[in-house]
C-alpha cells in the first residue's frame, strides 16, 4: 500500500449506494471539493437534502457503466455484492481507483480513518481493518487534544496574518473549547487578560510571544486602544494573533470592538466563543439560572457602574420589579448600591443571593445570603453574583461538589513531562509578565521562554489541510 492524498476539487467522484456508508463518505468528499455523482434508487434523507440543495447530483436508479465516465474515483457501497463487483471490475479496466465498503481486499484503494487538527490531516491505515484504523485514529486525536502530541509549526510566507478572538472559559483550562485550544496551538502571539486561564499559557510553544493585557479591575491594565494596536500590528506583520479572554469575549469583553477593528483594517478575524462565567460559575455550585416551574428568564448585568451613575444603561426598575434571575458581573464594588436599588424597585430584601468567587479554579469559594446582607466583606473580586430564587439551590452533596470543582491534575505537556519523570509534580503557577514600566500607560513587555526543550511528534500520515 502506498499512502496518498487526493486533491479532488472539481473532480468527479462516483458514489454508488445511498445508505449508511454513503452518509459517512459523501460529506468528506464534498468538503474536499469533489463533484459527487450519487447513484442509488434510494438514499438517506440527509443525502436527499444535499441533492436538493445542489451540493451533489443524484441519479435515482441503479448503476450503469456510463456512470464511470469522467470519474477520478469510485466509492462502491451498494447492498448487492454482484453490482459492487461489476463496478469494481469496470473501474479497474478504466484505471479509476475504487473503494469498496464490502470487500477491502478486492478494492484498489482504501479510505483511511481521519482526524483533523491545526490545519493538519492525520490519516490512519490498518491493512484494510477499519476498526483498528479507527482505534488508532481516536488514540491520536485524544492525545492531540490533551496536548501530549505536538507538530512543528512553520511560519507562513503570506504578508498578512490573522486574528482569532478566543473565549478561554471561566478559569479551569479543561473548560476551554476544542477550537480554542487549536487556536492557541497555532498562535504566534497571544494577548491574554488576567482572567484568562493562565495554565493554558504554559502549554504554548516556546517561541510564542505572550503579551499580558492585565485587565485588573480598577487597577493596572493595558488601554483598549493599545491592545487593538498591538493586535493589528502583529497580524499585519504576518503573525497568527490570538486574543485570549476569560469567559466569553462577547459578554462584557469588548470582543465586538476588537472584531470591528480587525475588519476595518482588512485583517481576517475569527471568533471562538467561550463558556461564559455568567452560566458556569453558578452551575459549579449547583445553581441553575433557570428552573422549570420557578423562573423562565435570566438577565446578565454589568455592575461596573452604580445604578445612579448617568452612564448606566441598565433598567434597574424593570429588574427590581421582575422575578427573573439576575446574574451580576464586575459588580463587587457596587453590590451595596445595587442591592438597595433592587429592593427600592420591588425585590424582597430576603431574596436569596449567591456569590461565586474565583470560579473554576482551585481557589473557588462561595458566599450565600440575601439582598439585605449586601454589601458583605466576604464577597471579593472576581465574583459572579446570582440574585433570585434559584440561589437557594446548592450542590446536594460534598461528593458532587468535588466532581464539579475543577481538577488540579496537570494536563497537556506538563502531564507528559510528569509521566516521563515517573513522579507527580505540582502545577506551576501561571506565568505573568514583568511589571509595567512606570512611564505612562504602556504595554507590559512581552516575554519569551527559553528555547531548546525537546519535543516529540507522532503521526500516521499527515498532510496540510490546504495545498
Amino acid at each position: 500500500m502506498y499512502p496518498l492524498g487526493l486533491r479532488l476539487t472539481g473532480r468527479r467522484v462516483l458514489m454508488a449506494g445511498g445508505g449508511r456508508v454513503a452518509l459517512r463518505r459523501v460529506p468528506r468528499l464534498l468538503e474536499a471539493g469533489a463533484d459527487v455523482l450519487l447513484v442509488a434508487p434510494h438514499a438517506h434523507t440527509s443525502l436527499q437534502a444535499l441533492a436538493e440543495s445542489g451540493a451533489l447530483r443524484w441519479e435515482r436508479r441503479g448503476f450503469t457503466p456510463s456512470d464511470l465516465a469522467g470519474a477520478w474515483l469510485a466509492v462502491v457501497a451498494t447492498d448487492d455484492p454482484e453490482v459492487n463487483e461489476e463496478i469494481s471490475s469496470l473501474a479497474e479496466d478504466a484505471r479509476i481507483f475504487c473503494v469498496r465498503a464490502d470487500d477491502a481486499a478486492a478494492a484498489s484503494a482504501w479510505t483511511p480513518a481521519v482526524t483533523r487538527h491545526d490545519r493538519l490531516t492525520v490519516a490512519a491505515f490498518a491493512d484494510g481493518d477499519p476498526r483498528r484504523a479507527a482505534a488508532l485514529r481516536d488514540g491520536i486525536a485524544a492525545r492531540w487534544e490533551a496536548g501530549e502530541l505536538t507538530a512543528p509549526r512553520f511560519r507562513r510566507s503570506g504578508p498578512t496574518g490573522e486574528v482569532t478572538l478566543v473565549g478561554g472559559g471561566p478559569g479551569d483550562p479543561d473548560l476551554i473549547t476544542v477550537a480554542g485550544r487549536r487556536a492557541l496551538r497555532t498562535a504566534d502571539v497571544v494577548i491574554a487578560d488576567r482572567l484568562a486561564p493562565g495554565e493554558l499559557l504554559e502549554d504554548l510553544a516556546d517561541d510564542v510571544e505572550v503579551v499580558d493585557a492585565a485587565k485588573i479591575p480598577y487597577g493596572r491594565q493595558l488601554d483598549q486602544a493599545e491592545i487593538i494596536r498591538v493586535m493589528l500590528d502583529r497580524a499585519a506583520a504576518g503573525k497568527r494573533v490570538v486574543r485570549l479572554k476569560g469567559g466569553d469575549g462577547f459578554v462584557f469583553g469588548r470582543g465586538g470592538e476588537e472584531m470591528d477593528a480587525a475588519v476595518a483594517a482588512g485583517i481576517p478575524v475569527r471568533v471562538v466563543p467561550g463558556v461564559s462565567s455568567a452560566l458556569a460559575a453558578p452551575a459549579l455550585v449547583g445553581v441553575p439560572v433557570t428552573e422549570r416551574g420557578l423562573v423562565h428568564e435570566f438577565t446578565v448585568v454589568s455592575g461596573h457602574l452604580a445604578p445612579d451613575d448617568p452612564g448606566s444603561l441598565v433598567d434597574w426598575d424593570r429588574l427590581g420589579a421582575g422575578s427573573g434571575t439576575i446574574v451580576l458581573l464586575m459588580a463587587v464594588r457596587r453590590l451595596g448600591a445595587i442591592a438597595a436599588r433592587l429592593v427600592e424597585a420591588g425585590r424582597d430584601p430576603g431574596t436569596p443571593v449567591v456569590a461565586v468567587m474565583d470560579a473554576a479554579s482551585a481557589r473557588q469559594r462561595e458566599w450565600r445570603g440575601t439582598l439585605a446582607d449586601l454589601p458583605d466583606p466576604g464577597v471579593t473580586s472576581p465574583a459572579v453574583v446570582v440574585v433570585g430564587e434559584v440561589a437557594r439551590r446548592r450542590t446536594p452533596s460534598r461528593d458532587l461538589a468535588a466532581v464539579s470543582r475543577p481538577s488540579c491534575v496537570p494536563t497537556g505537556r506538563r502531564a507528559a513531562e510528569q509521566q516521563d519523570q515517573g513522579r507527580p509534580r505540582r502545577r506551576r503557577r501561571a506565568r505573568r509578565s514583568p511589571p509595567r514600566p512606570s512611564s505612562g500607560r504602556r504595554i507590559s513587555p512581552s516575554h519569551r521562554r527559553p528555547t531548546g526543550r525537546g519535543r516529540s511528534t507522532a503521526a500516521v500520515s499527515g498532510t496540510p489541510r490546504r495545498g
